[in-house]
C-alpha cells in the first residue's frame, strides 16, 4: 500500500514483565517466504515461457549460462526494491513522487501501465490457447474467463486470503521441474555449455539474450515486491516501517534476504528448466522456431508424449492465473502511488474505488486485446522494448532512493548490495542498447 492517508497503526503496549502471554513462535524457512516468493515465480509468466523456450529450441543449452547470470542479478535489484517498501513504508511510486520530478515519475508510470496491459494481453491469450489444447473448446472464451476471473479475485478477496492463493498457484511451476526430470538430461554437455558457452555475434543471438534478460529482470517485479513489502508491514499490527524501528531491522532484513534468494532462485531453476526441456526435445528433433508457450507444448507432444504435453500445458495456466494479477497490481499500485490514490488490496472495493479500478481496467483491456487482430507475439515483441525502454531509469531511480537517508534513514543500503544493483543497471543499459540495434 503506498497511499499516505493510512498511517501505520499504533504499536500496542508491551505486556508486564510479569505476564505469561506466550511468545509468538519463530517463523522457520517456509514462513519467510512471501513477496520475493511470489514475484520470482510472477516472473516464469506464460510470456517468460515463450522466451525461455525459443532459446532451448534455438540454441539448444548454449544458452544456460544466462540464467546462471541473471540470478544474482536479479537478487540484487529486488532485494532493494523490497528494503526500499519495509524501510520507507511506502512503495516505489510514493518515493518516487516525493523525491524526483512529476514528469519522470508521470512517464515512467505511465509506459509501465502501457507495457502491463500488453503483457496481460499475451499472457491471457496463452492461458486460453492452453485450456482450449487440453480441455477442448474455444480459446478466446478461456482466455475471457481467466481474465474475469483473475480481476474478481483480487477485488474480492482480502490481500491475506488472496496471498495464499498466490502461494499455492508457485506449484504450478513445478510443473516443468518434473517435465525436465522425465527427460534423460546430458548434463555433462550443459554444464560444459554453461561454464565454456558457444558465444556468438549476430542478430538471432543477441535478440535472445536480450529477450531473456528483459522478461527476468522486469520493471513491474520492483514494483510489486515492494508494494507486497508494504502490504506485509501495513497486515502486522506490531510493524512499523524500520527506519522508524530500527530493533526490527536484523529480523526484517534476513527475511527479505532469505525471500528474495529463495524466489529468485526458483524463478531461475524453473526457467532452467523450461529451456532444459525444449532443448531436449523440440531443438534436438530441428524444431526450432517458437512462436508462443502453447505452440511449445504442442510441439512437445510427439515427441516426449502426452504427459509432458499436459504438464507443460497446465503450468502455462498456473502460471498465468500467478503473473496477470501481479502485472495489473503493479502497475495499479505505481498509478495509485503517482497519484496520492488510497492502495491495498486489503481494502475494501469502496475504500479504493480507483485503485481497484486500474485493476480492473488493465486486466480487461489486456483480455479484451485478445478477441482483436492483435498478434500475440508482436504484443510480447513490443512489451519487451517498452520494458526494456522503462527497465534502465526504473533502476537508476530505484538504486539513488536506496542510497538515500532521507529515504530509507540509516539503514541505506549496503556496499555490495549497491554494488550489485548498479552491476544490474549497467547490464540492462547494455541489453537495451544491444535490442535497438537489432531492430535496426
Amino acid at each position: 500500500m503506498e497511499t499516505e492517508a493510512h498511517p501505520a497503526p499504533p504499536v500496542p503496549p508491551l505486556p508486564p514483565a510479569d505476564s505469561t502471554v506466550a511468545k509468538a513462535p519463530a517463523k522457520g524457512w517456509l514462513g519467510k517466504l512471501g513477496p520475493g516468493l511470489i514475484t520470482g515465480a510472477a516472473d516464469d509468466d506464460p510470456s517468460g515461457i515463450a522466451t525461455y523456450s525459443q532459446a532451448g529450441a534455438q540454441f539448444g543449452y548454449g544458452m544456460v549460462w544466462t540464467l546462471i547470470l541473471t540470478y544474482p542479478l536479479m537478487v540484487g535489484i529486488q532485494a532493494i526494491s523490497a528494503q526500499i517498501g519495509r524501510v520507507s513504508g511506502h512503495g516505489l511510486a510514493t518515493n518516487m513522487r516525493r523525491h524526483f520530478p512529476a514528469w519522470l515519475l508521470y512517464a515512467l508510470v505511465g509506459l509501465l501501465l502501457l507495457a502491463n496491459t500488453i503483457n496481460i494481453a499475451a499472457d491471457v491469450a496463452a492461458m486460453g490457447q492452453a485450456a482450449s489444447m487440453v480441455l477442448g473448446g474455444g480459446a478466446h472464451w478461456y482466455a475471457a474467463g481467466a481474465g474475469v476471473l483473475s480481476a474478481v479475485l483480487q477485488v474480492m478477496l482480502p490481500y491475506r486470503s488472496y496471498v495464499r492463493v498466490l502461494k499455492w498457484l508457485t506449484l504450478a511451476l513445478l510443473a516443468y521441474v518434473v517435465t525436465a526430470l522425465t527427460l534423460k538430461l546430458p548434463w555433462l554437455q550443459i554444464l560444459h555449455a554453461a561454464v565454456l558457452p558457444p558465444l556468438a555475434w549476430n542478430k538471432d543471438y543477441i535478440t535472445t539474450v536480450v529477450a531473456i534478460f528483459g522478461t527476468t529482470i522486469s520493471p513491474y517485479l520492483f514494483f510489486w515486491q515492494a508494494s507486497q513489502e508494504v502490504e506485509d508491514l501495513r497486515a502486522d499490527p506490531d510493524a512499523r516501517p524500520l527506519k522508524r524501528a530500527s530493533e526490527q531491522a536484523r529480523d526484517q532484513l534476513l527475511r527479505i534476504k532469505i525471500d528474495t534468494v529463495s524466489g529468485m532462485g526458483f524463478s531461475n531453476l524453473v526457467a532452467m528448466c523450461i529451456m532444459l526441456t525444449t532443448a531436449a526435445t523440440l531443438g534436438a528433433h530441428g524444431i526450432t522456431h517458437i512462436g508462443s508457450s502453447a505452440q511449445a507444448a504442442e510441439a512437445l507432444r510427439p515427441i516426449a508424449g502426452d504427459f509432458a504435453f499436459a504438464l507443460f500445458s497446465m503450468g502455462i495456466i498456473g502460471t498465468g492465473l500467478l503473473a496477470v494479477p501481479v502485472l495489473a497490481g503493479s502497475a495499479a499500485y505505481a498509478i495509485a502511488g503517482a497519484m496520492r490514490w488510497k492502495n491495498s488490496l486489503e481494502l475494501q472495493l469502496s475504500g479504493a474505488r480507483k485503485f481497484y479500478g486500474i485493476i480492473i481496467g488493465a486486466t480487461l483491456v489486456g483480455t479484451a486485446l485478445c478477441f482483436t487482430n492483435v498478434d500475440p507475439i508482436q504484443a510480447l515483441f513490443w512489451s519487451a522494448v517498452l520494458n526494456g525502454v522503462i527497465a534502465v531509469p526504473v533502476m537508476v531511480v530505484v538504486m539513488l532512493l536506496a542510497s538515500r537517508k532521507s529515504v530509507m534513514g540509516a539503514l541505506v543500503i549496503s556496499r555490495r548490495l549497491r554494488v550489485l544493483g548498479w552491476l544490474c543497471t549497467g547490464v540492462m543499459a547494455v541489453a537495451v542498447v544491444a535490442m535497438f540495434s537489432t531492430l535496426g
